[in-house]
């Protein structure tokens, strides 16, 4: 198994698993500031030019959510529930939410604080951030309700929509995310802090 990888959130989430899980893998970082994401062999396994990207064999996966379902699958890990038909259900709805509503909420200031600072990009843009904060509270609030009384996402357990769900909002102090009035948000960040893999997902980190 092949996983391709730029330092950003979306590969972190299947490089966290892979060290979650203990899954062999070889890890192959691209330099995307050099025009790794853009050479023709790259681009014959991943059209959209992007990362992570899974080879396993004759099969060739890009999106995240996907790469990580199939890891579990060979792992045999119930963080892709594939028994309970009910829990996978579960964990697609807030896949699903996560690409739909709280990437776009989120995402500006993950891009502005994190992914300029990362590729050197320049400063924050202080007007995309003040149009973004009103998105970002509408469903911060909807997260933050759902995770009362719960301590993960999906299922009563941890999840790959933890991993999904929290790989750009791990970052909420940095990126300056409004997110000091929801403490259910917090809290779940802070006890996914407390895996080792997760807090320390990259190849070059030392496992814990």
């Amino acid at each position: 198994m092949k996983i391709y990888w730029i330092p950003a959130q979306a590969p972190m989430r299947a490089l966290a698993l892979i060290k979650h899980l203990g899954v062999e893998a070889e890890l192959i970082k691209i330099d995307a500031a050099a025009g790794g994401l853009h050479t023709p062999e790259y681009k014959a396994l991943n059209p959209n030019r992007k990362a992570p990207t899974l080879v396993d064999g004759d099969l060739v996966l890009f999106e995240s959510a996907a790469i990580m379902a199939h890891i579990c699958i060979k792992a045999g890990s119930d963080l892709w529930p594939t028994e309970n038909l009910a829990e996978q259900v579960e964990v697609l709805r807030w896949l699903s939410w996560n690409e739909g509503h709280w990437v776009g909420a989120v995402g500006p200031y993950y891009i502005e604080h994190i992914v300029k600072k990362t590729f050197n990009m320049g400063p924050p843009d202080a007007e995309t951030l003040k149009k973004a904060e009103k998105n970002c509270v509408k469903y911060a609030k909807v997260l933050d309700a759902h995770l009362e009384g719960k301590d993960f996402v999906a299922a009563n357990r941890l999840t790959i929509a933890d991993f999904s769900l929290a790989s750009m909002a791990r970052y909420w102090r940095e990126a300056e995310m409004p997110f000091a009035d929801f403490p259910n948000i917090t809290r779940w960040l802070a006890g996914l802090e407390q895996i080792p893999a997760w807090k320390s997902p990259w190849p070059e980190d030392k496992a814990a």
